[in-house]
C-alpha cells in the first residue's frame, strides 16, 4: 500500500508540475502527462514501472470509460441518427481503406494476408481518448473538422468489438486448426474467461450479450429518472456523485462479465441518459474524477514505454510509424474531399 501511496503522489506532482510547462510551450497536455511518465519512469531511475504501475494504471484506465461515458452523454439518439453518414461512410470507410491497403501492400511483398489484414485492422484505429482531449483544448469539437473527426473515432470504438473477434480467425495461416487455443493467439470476444460467457456456444454468447445490452438500455431508459428524482429529493451532493459513479462502475462491470469493452458499454449507457432531465448534474459529478484520472493515465503510459526496444530498433519503428500516419493521412484527406468537407478542416 506504501508504494501505492509513493507512484500516486510522485504521478499528481509531475502531472501539476510538467502539464502547466507543456502548455505553455503549445505541447497540449496529453504530451506533458506522457512527458511526466518518462521523467519519473524512466530519467529520475525511481524505479516505478513495476506491479504498483500496473496497478495504478488499470485503476486510471476507468478515466477513459467515464471519457465515453460523457461522450455518449452529450449526444442525443436523434443527433446520433443525424450523424450517420459521417459515421459509417468516413469511419467505416476509413478503417477499411486503411486496412486493407496495408494487407494489400503486404501481399505485395509475399506476406500472408490474414496476417497482415489483421494488423491492418489495428493500425487502423486510434486513440480517442488523446485525439478528443487535443480537440477539446485547441477549441475543435464543434468545427466541421472536429465532428467529423469525432464521427471516425466513434466508429472505430465501435469496430473494435468485431476486429477483435475477426483478428484470431486471420492470424493462423489457412489450414491451421488446432483443437486447442493458440497460446499466443489474441481470444475473441465472446471466448474469454468472464463468467457468465466461460464456455458458452456462439449463439449463447450473442443471447447473453443482447441481453446485457438491453439491461443497459431499458434500466437507463426506465430505472434512471424514478432512482434520480428520489436522489435528488436527499439534497446531498455527494450521494449523487456516489450515484452517477455507481452507474458508471455497474455498466462497466456488467460489460465486463460478458466479456465486451467497459467504455463501449459506458458510452452505451450515456447516449440512454442524453434526454435525462439529470444529464448535467451527471456531467458535473463525473466530469472531475474522468480528467485526474485520465491524466494519471498518460502518466503511466509515459512511464512504461520500453525505450530499450524503441532504440533497439529505431530506424525500423521511425519508418513503420511514419509510413502508417502517412497512409492514414491520405486515407483521410482523399474522404474528406469525398465527403467534400471544406478546405480548412481536412
Amino acid at each position: 500500500m506504501d508504494g501505492i501511496w509513493f507512484i500516486a503522489f510522485f504521478y499528481l506532482a509531475a502531472a501539476v508540475l510538467a502539464v502547466p510547462v507543456a502548455n505553455r510551450l503549445g505541447l497540449g497536455s496529453v504530451l506533458g502527462y506522457l512527458i511526466a511518465g518518462i521523467l519519473i519512469g524512466h530519467s529520475l531511475d525511481l524505479n516505478l514501472v513495476g506491479a504498483e504501475t500496473r496497478e495504478v494504471q488499470q485503476v486510471a484506465e476507468f478515466g477513459v470509460v467515464m471519457m465515453l461515458f460523457l461522450v455518449g452523454l452529450g449526444l442525443e439518439p436523434q443527433r446520433l441518427w443525424e450523424m450517420r453518414l459521417r459515421l459509417l461512410g468516413l469511419g467505416g470507410l476509413q478503417v477499411d481503406l486503411t486496412a486493407l491497403l496495408i494487407a494489400a501492400g503486404a501481399v505485395a511483398l509475399g506476406r500472408y494476408w490474414g496476417l497482415w489484414l489483421a494488423m491492418g485492422l489495428i493500425f487502423a484505429m486510434s486513440s480517442t481518448a488523446i485525439v478528443l482531449q487535443t480537440l477539446s483544448e485547441k477549441g475543435l469539437t464543434k468545427t466541421e473538422g472536429g465532428r467529423s473527426c469525432f464521427a471516425v473515432l466513434l466508429f472505430q470504438d465501435i469496430a473494435v468489438i468485431a476486429v477483435l473477434a475477426l483478428i484470431p480467425l486471420l492470424a493462423r495461416p489457412a489450414g491451421w486448426r488446432d483443437a486447442g487455443v493458440d497460446a499466443g493467439a489474441p481470444t475473441p470476444a465472446g471466448h474469454g474467461t468472464a463468467a457468465l460467457v466461460a464456455g458458452l456456444p456462439d449463439w449463447g454468447y450473442a443471447l447473453v450479450v443482447l441481453e446485457a445490452v438491453a439491461t443497459v438500455v431499458l434500466g437507463g431508459y426506465y430505472l434512471s429518472r424514478p432512482l434520480f428524482r428520489f436522489i435528488a429529493d436527499s439534497r446531498l451532493r455527494e450521494v449523487f456523485t456516489a450515484s452517477a459513479l455507481l452507474l458508471v462502475i455497474g455498466t462497466a462491470l456488467l460489460m465486463t462479465l460478458v466479456s465486451l469493452f467497459p467504455a463501449l458499454g459506458t458510452f452505451f449507457a450515456g447516449v440512454v441518459l442524453a434526454n435525462n432531465e439529470f444529464r448535467h448534474e451527471l456531467q458535473s459529478a463525473i466530469e472531475p474524477f474522468k480528467g485526474l484520472l485520465m491524466g494519471i493515465f498518460f502518466i503511466t503510459v509515459g512511464a512504461a514505454i520500453d525505450f530499450g526496444i524503441l532504440f533497439a530498433n529505431f530506424a525500423t519503428v521511425l519508418g513503420l510509424t511514419l509510413g502508417v500516419m502517412g497512409l492514414k493521412a491520405a486515407v483521410l484527406l482523399g474522404l474528406a474531399r469525398l465527403f467534400r468537407l471544406p478546405a480548412r478542416d481536412r
